[in-house]
This record gives structure tokens, C-alpha cells and sequence, in this order.
């Protein structure tokens, strides 16, 4: 099949004598091909398997191999390693070091909760040791009231009557007090006590001076500290020398667990066994061949999608079809592109895959905004650098990948903008006169300056004769300009918002084409299906957006010079009648499509057809992310690096200050030049994600699909025998 189109799904079923299922599984772990579907029970005569014996004794080395990676950081080896000396681990020394690791984590827990305790005593103790009284004598009397707490201000006794005692203190920048009163005076000194902002403290126990006890504290914690870093020094030395054993013989372990269970996944009887699943059909008879040993019968059908019967969670039961998992076509270049289809869901089974399509404009949309060569290397370098620290993970490849393409996409618009780092490669003045008039040379042309940009180097880039940077231009007709270079923040901005206009306008067509198509094929989710419905459920918004643009670029280009009255009248005239018969065929869409009453749909579908113009509209985007992300770069060029590049050519008269200035100045330029560049990887991405997720997806992509999870053995560490 096509890379626009997912993998060719059968169902596959095998079934054998009970005692051959574990030779069964075992070969269908080795081929990772079967999506194994669980036994639900409703069979009469069968049950689900049961789980091999050993794998209790799996299963308890698993979850103390899980117990120990949830408490350690470690990584796994940068290659896949032999699975011989992993078991060897796993049946010798590596049971015994996990459980090492585990008592000194076990142990550590403990001193932590032991330290916080004396912790809080320790503070109670470095309070009450300033108002010089035994820890016995500030509480435990029949006949007093005792109040030991901090107060705004220090308390005097006459506040508080002649029967009262009254120790006040300073603990750092807190006043202490100790007040002694009669159970029958209590009432009004925790009266006067509220009044300078008492608040209590809790008491330490036992007897004797606090001061003492705050130092047999202060001792305590101190051999407890110590113990600790002990323990967390050993943990470290623990995982610099076993932290990859530990990834490995996780994950030999579980996969061990994996195969060990499966059985209670299948349907068994007295003395037979059914296996059910999906299986790309391309590996049909490598399943089949592989499982003949073992099973009697085995059969694989390729899966044919009923037209209109794929009503993914729709509530039009009669139209629903059991769907199979979505595996997609075998790729190597477009393959990172797969992350940004699973953000937002796999296709339904049959629809078209939008991976290969969002290969070139994913990072076109984004070269387009960030298009800056200095950053499209950046990026690119970023890219690189992740994919050498990968090693052995998937999703960290293919996001360095990500990074690569869409550095690419931004070196090659920054070429065509000729911008490197937020400057103009190409930066000339026109010479003036003493009077301000401009000189012309004898031809008439206006005279300029020497190219005066900083990275004017980069001109010998274009081997090829330009006018003062300015080179070929094409005017194509319909208000579209290009040129060579493409001066984005000068003489060609319009022509660029005019541009990323068309760019939306074609884009959207596109996606109202894919999803005419599958409507055509498989129908709308509705029961809906042929040609008839995909005209009405798409067709009827191509014609709309057709007849939008006829008639704004008539009335645009009439405004703007393209194109003279009769001209525009021709366009603006036939774009007008074609809109509002849409709008009429839109009506009939909701009704007979949708369930929408008619009279609703009278005010609803001239609203759903405005709705056409701001996604267009959106795309302009493409333009004023971008020139946001260039004046950020700019200002700190103007700013920050020209007053740096003066002060180091003048630099034999240059000040103390304008000395001290030149570090302050490069590290404030070199700040606002990675801060122009994180915030042009991030908001491109989110801008561009979204023109492909809601302004696109939504005009045909149908999210439903599952993923196809095979099952088998999985190598990351440790090779598969």
C-alpha cells in the first residue's frame, strides 16, 4: 500500500491442543507481529488460561526490580547487549544488590522521618533554652496556669497582677515569654497575652536544662546526617556500578512476566486453546508457518471495510463495524513525522494517513515563520546532539530528527529571506547629497553605499548578480509576487501576507479533497457514503471556498490594481452566486446529513460558511509569528551588539566604563539571542501544530483509530534470543 495509507489489517486465529500454548506463545512473542485480542468470556466451554507456574517467582523478582528502578535514576547501555550474561545476573549476584539497594533505601526513609522529628524538637528546644528554666518547670502544675510562647513584644508583670511570674527573652529576632499565673487569673492573662500577638509553642518533654538537651540533640542529628550521606553516597556508588544491570534485567524480567501470563489472555477448554487477534497482513504466512508446530488449525482474513460502516463511537449503531488497530506503513524518512499523528490520534482504519503529507509542510509552515539561517543551524546542531545522546531510545531519534527536518525547513527559508541571526544580509543606503537629494548615477540609477551588515560575508552565499540584494522577481498573476531574495521584513512584506493567504487557501482545499475522498471510499461515520455524499458532505465546501476567493480577489484586485472593473465584475459576480449556492446546498448537508432540523439550519449554515474565512485568515500566522521573531533578534542587534562592535573598533580610546561594558554587553546580546531563538522553536511549533491539528485535521481526519500493539518481545537493552 501507498504511505498514505496505513497497514493492510486481517483478523488471525489459531488453535491447537491445550499442552502445545505455551510453545504457541513462545513463537509469537519471538515474531512480534500478533495484536492479541483478550478472551472476553462469552464462549460456552471456555475459560481464560492460567499464568505458567514460574511466574510467581517472576513476578516477585519483577516487582522488586520495578521497586528499586522507582527509587534510583539510571539509564541503560547505549547498545543492545547479549540476553546470556543478563540471565547469568539475574540468577546469581543482581537479586542479592537490589536487595542491598532496598534496605538502604528502606533505611534512609527511616533516618529521614527521624531527622524531621528531631528537627521539630531541636526548634522547640533552641526557643525555650533562651528563657533559662528546666524543661519541667514550664508546664505540669495543679494550681497554675502556664503560657510559654513568642509575642510581638516583651510582657511586663504589673500587666498582669502581683500573683504572676513573668520570664521574657530574645531567641534570634523573636520575643520568648514564660508566663506563671493562677488557674483563677488565667482567663485575664491569656486576655493580655492576646493583646501583644501570643502565640504558643509546643513543649519539649522530659526534664533537665533545655540547653543540655539541645546539644545531646544537635548531636543526634548530626550522626544521623551522617549516616544518611553514608547511605546515599553507597546508593550512588550502587548505581554507577549496577544501574545498568538493573535496566537490563528489567527488562528481560518483564518481558520474562510478559510471555509467562499471556496465557490468561487466550481462550482455553478441557484440551484446546483459541488464539484471536489482528495481524498486518503482509506477515500473515510468516505467522502462519511459524505457529504450525504448534497449533492445528490457523486462518487469516484480510479485513474488508464495509463503505459507510465505520461509525467510530457515532450513535448510529446499524453502520458499525468491529475496527482493526492502525499500524503504519514501514518508513525511514518521513517515520519522526509520526509523533505529530500521534498527538492527535491515529487514522481510522482505511482514511488517509496525514504523516507523509505534514513531511514537507510541517517544516515548511515553520521554516516559513522562523526562516533564520543562524537559527535553522541551531536547531539543526540541537538536533544532532540528541540524536548521538540517544543510544537505544526510539522516541529521543526521532525527536532529534524532528528537530533536524525542521531546522532544515528554517535554514532554507532563512536563505530565501537572506537573514542570518536577525540581520539582513543584504543592508545598503542610498548616498545623499549635502541638500539631502539622492545621487544617481549617469544612467539615472539611485547610487548606494558598500553593503553595511555585519554579516555581510554571507552575501558570496548567492552566486549570482543581484541589485543591491534585490534579485530575480515573478510576478505569477493573482496578486502573487516572488522574488529572490525574499525581503520579508522590507519591500516584500505584502506580497508575503498575500502569500500565506494562498498557502491557507491551498492547504485547506487539500484537506477538503482527502476528505471527499474518503467519503467517497468508506463514507462519513454517519451511514452516509459515494459520490453524492462526499459532494454534499465536502464538495459543498470546495465549491465555497472556490467562490470565496473568486469573489474576494475580485473586489481586492479591483481595490489594489491587479485587475480592471470588468475584470474584477467577472470574478466577483460569479464567486458571489457560487458562495450563496453553497450556503443553500450547505442547508441540505446538516439536514440530511446531520440530523439538524431545516430551520435551524437556515441561520446555521450561512454562520458554518463564514467560518471558512478566519480559517483561511489564519494562516497569516506564517507571517506575523515570523516578523515578531526577527524585530526581537533586531532590537538586540541595535541595541546591544552595534554599541559592543563600536566600543571594540575604538577600543585604544575607550574608557574604563566603556571596558566594563563589553562583557555586560556580549553576554545581554548572546541572552536576547537565545531567548529569540527558544521562543522561535516554540511558538513556530505551536503555531504550525495548530494550522495542521484544527485548521486542517478538522477538515477530513477522523481520530479513532487504535494503535496496533503487538505482542512479543521488545528489545531496548538487551537483545532478543
Amino acid at each position: 500500500m501507498s504511505q498514505v495509507n496505513t497497514q493492510q489489517m486481517g483478523r488471525f486465529i489459531a488453535a491447537g491442543s491445550k499442552d502445545k500454548l505455551g510453545g504457541a506463545i513462545e513463537a509469537l512473542a519471538h515474531l512480534n507481529a500478533l495484536h492479541i485480542l483478550d478472551y472476553d468470556g462469552t464462549e460456552d466451554g471456555f475459560s481464560l488460561g492460567t499464568p505458567d507456574p514460574s511466574s510467581e517467582e517472576v513476578g516477585r523478582s519483577l516487582v522488586k526490580a520495578r521497586s528499586a528502578a522507582s527509587i534510583i535514576e539510571f539509564s541503560g547501555p547505549e547498545r543492545a547487549v547479549p540476553s546470556a550474561p543478563v540471565r547469568d545476573s539475574l540468577s546469581n549476584e543482581l537479586p542479592g544488590k537490589i536487595d542491598d539497594l532496598l534496605q538502604a533505601q528502606s533505611r534512609i526513609d527511616e533516618l529521614d522521618n527521624e531527622i524531621s522529628s528531631i528537627e521539630e524538637e531541636e526548634a522547640s528546644l533552641e526557643m525555650v533554652a533562651s528563657l533559662g528554666l528546666d524543661i519541667e518547670l514550664l508546664s505540669g502544675y495543679d494550681s497554675l496556669s502556664s503560657f510559654v510562647g513568642t509575642v510581638t513584644e516583651p510582657v511586663q508583670s504589673s500587666t498582669l497582677g502581683e500573683s504572676s511570674m513573668v520570664f521574657n527573652s530574645k531567641n534570634g529576632k523573636q520575643n520568648m515569654v514564660a508566663v506563671f499565673v493562677r488557674n483563677d487569673k488565667s482567663q485575664d492573662a491569656n486576655n493580655v497575652l492576646e493583646s501583644v500577638g501570643f502565640e504558643s509553642i509546643p513543649l519539649p518533654n522530659g526534664k533537665g536544662s533545655p540547653a543540655d538537651r539541645l546539644s545531646q540533640v544537635k548531636g543526634r542529628k548530626h550522626d544521623l546526617t551522617s549516616e544518611r550521606e553514608e547511605l546515599a553516597k553507597a546508593i550512588e556508588e550502587w548505581i554507577d556500578a549496577n544501574g545498568e544491570d538493573l535496566a537490563c534485567g528489567l527488562e528481560v524480567l518483564e518481558r520474562d512476566h510478559d510471555v509467562l501470563t499471556a496465557p490468561t489472555r487466550v481462550a482455553v477448554s478441557d484440551h484446546a486453546f483459541v488464539i484471536d487477534g489482528w495481524i498486518e497482513m503482509r506477515r500473515s504466512d510468516e505467522v502462519t508457518k511459524a505457529l504450525e508446530p504448534f497449533c492445528l488449525y490457523t486462518e487469516s482474513d484480510q479485513f474488508e471495510l464495509i463503505a459507510g460502516g465505520g461509525g467510530h463511537g457515532h450513535s448510529d449503531h446499524h453502520h458499525h463495524q468491529e475496527m482493526p488497530p492502525i499500524s503504519y506503513q514501514e518508513r525511514t524518512t518521513s517515520k519522526p513525522m509520526e509523533l505529530l499523528t500521534d498527538a492527535v490520534g491515529r487514522p481510522a482504519y482505511g482514511r488517509v494517513d496525514p504523516t507523509i503529507f505534514m513531511m514537507f509542510t510541517y517544516p515548511l509552515f515553520f521554516g516559513m515563520m522562523l526562516g533564520d539561517m543562524a537559527y535553522g543551524l541551531i536547531t539543526m546542531g540541537v538536533g544532532w546532539m540528541v540524536i548521538r545522546n540517544s543510544a537505544t531510545n526510539d522516541l529521543l531519534m526521532l525527536g532529534g530528527k524532528f528537530l533536524t527536518y525542521i531546522g532544515l525547513g528554517t535554514l532554507i527559508f532563512g536563505y530565501i529571506y537572506a537573514e542570518f541571526a536577525g540581520w539582513e544580509i543584504f543592508l545598503y543606503d542610498k548616498l545623499t547629497y549635502p541638500d539631502g537629494s539622492y545621487m544617481k548615477d549617469s544612467a539615472g540609477h539611485y547610487m548606494y553605499s558598500e553593503n553595511l551588515s555585519p554579516v555581510a560575508f554571507l552575501a558570496n552565499l548567492y552566486p549570482f548578480n543581484l541589485d543591491h540584494g534585490y534579485g530575480p522577481v515573478a510576478d505569477l498573476g493573482y496578486g502573487i509576487t516572488l522574488s529572490f531574495p525574499f525581503h520579508r521584513v522590507g519591500s516584500h512584506l505584502e506580497d508575503l501576507i498575500v502569500l500565506t493567504i494562498y498557502v491557507g487557501f491551498f492547504h485547506i482545499l487539500m484537506g477538503l479533497a482527502i476528505g471527499f475522498r474518503d467519503i467517497l471510499l468508506y463514507g462519513n461515520g454517519h451511514g452516509g457514503v459515494g459520490l453524492v455524499c462526499a459532494f454534499f458532505e465536502k464538495g459543498t465546501w470546495m465549491a465555497l471556498l472556490i467562490g470565496g476567493w473568486m469573489f474576494a480577489y475580485g473586489f481586492l484586485g479591483d481595490n489594489q490594481g491587479w485587475l480592471g472593473a470588468e475584470e474584477a465584475e467577472a470574478l466577483m459576480v460569479p464567486g458571489a452566486g457560487i458562495v450563496l449556492v453553497s450556503v443553500v446546498l450547505l442547508m441540505w448537508t446538516l439536514y440530511k446529513y446531520h440530523g439538524v432540523p431545516f430551520p435551524i439550519n437556515v441561520g446555521l449554515a450561512p454562520i458554518e460558511a463564514v467560518g471558512m474565512m478566519p480559517t483561511v485568515i489564519s494562516y497569516v500566522r506564517l507571517f506575523a509569528v515570523g516578523i515578531v521573531g526577527v524585530k526581537i533578534a533586531e532590537t538586540g542587534n541595535e541595541k546591544l551588539f552595534e554599541p559592543l562592535a563600536h566600543t571594540i573598533q575604538d577600543i585604544a580610546q575607550a574608557s574604563a566604563m566603556d571596558l566594563v561594558s563589553i562583557p555586560l554587553l556580549l553576554i545581554g546580546w548572546l541572552s536576547v539571542q537565545a531567548f529569540a531563538w527558544i521562543l522561535g522553536v516554540f511558538s513556530p511549533n505551536i503555531h504550525a501544530a495548530r494550522l495542521h491539528f484544527v485548521e486542517w485535521m478538522r477538515q477530513y481526519y477522523d481520530s479513532s483509530g487504535e494503535e496496533f500493539r503487538p505482542f512479543g518481545l521488545k528489545s531496548r537493552y538487551v537483545e532478543v534470543e
